[in-house]
């Protein structure tokens, strides 16, 4: 009987998931009970995060993407993601509104966390991107983004800036935000049929 209380969800952060996703009372419960069987400690590793979000990605390799997404959600940097950290990140990453959706690319872009994204930045994401697209994908993308670094030169002409020059949040969603080509570079959705 001990053991009731910690497997319950705790009301207030049960509220605070319905009004910052769109996920349901239902659903949230469903996850957490998933999320206590999954891992018992109450916390996500990135090794644990790692194994989960390969399964979206059966045919690549997507332990380096997997690990800065990682990064942009463990928001307290305490090397481990509680249950509200893993469900905002399944909102965000899976339907999220687009402005709340480009809030945290600007995060995962940023991967020393220091406010502004750069070039060598955008390289890093663009090269564990581009891990996700399974091989034959790769032979059928555009000449002039084939290879992580056209990538990343594509997102970077977007935005307008020199190499050496840092890019600040609004400027980067105002970038994405208007080019539809932007948008599409700054996450990996697998191709269709």
């Amino acid at each position: 009987m001990g053991n009731t209380t910690s497997s319950a969800l705790s009301k207030e952060i049960l509220e605070d998931l319905k009004l910052s996703t769109i996920f349901s009372e239902t659903e949230i419960s469903q996850w957490y009970e998933n999320f206590q069987k999954q891992c018992p400690t109450g916390r996500i590793t990135p090794e644990e995060f790692e194994q989960i979000y390969s399964r979206f990605f059966p045919d690549s390799d997507a332990k380096s993407y997997a690990r800065h997404v990682f990064r942009s959600f463990d928001t307290n940097d305490d090397g481990t993601l509680d249950f509200k950290e893993y469900i905002i990140a399944l909102h965000m990453t899976s339907t999220g509104k687009t402005t709340r959706k480009l809030e945290w690319a600007f995060s995962l872009f940023d991967v020393d966390k220091n406010g502004y994204i750069n070039k060598t930045e955008v390289t890093e994401i663009c090269q564990a991107i581009f891990k996700l697209i399974p091989k034959e994908d790769q032979s059928k993308l555009p000449g002039d983004e084939n290879t992580p670094e056209k990538r990343a030169n594509k997102l970077w002409s977007y935005f307008e800036k020199k190499d050496n020059e840092r890019l600040a949040e609004g400027e980067f969603i105002q970038g994405v935000t208007q080019n539809e080509n932007a948008m599409r570079l700054i996450h990996y959705e697998p191709i269709k049929g």
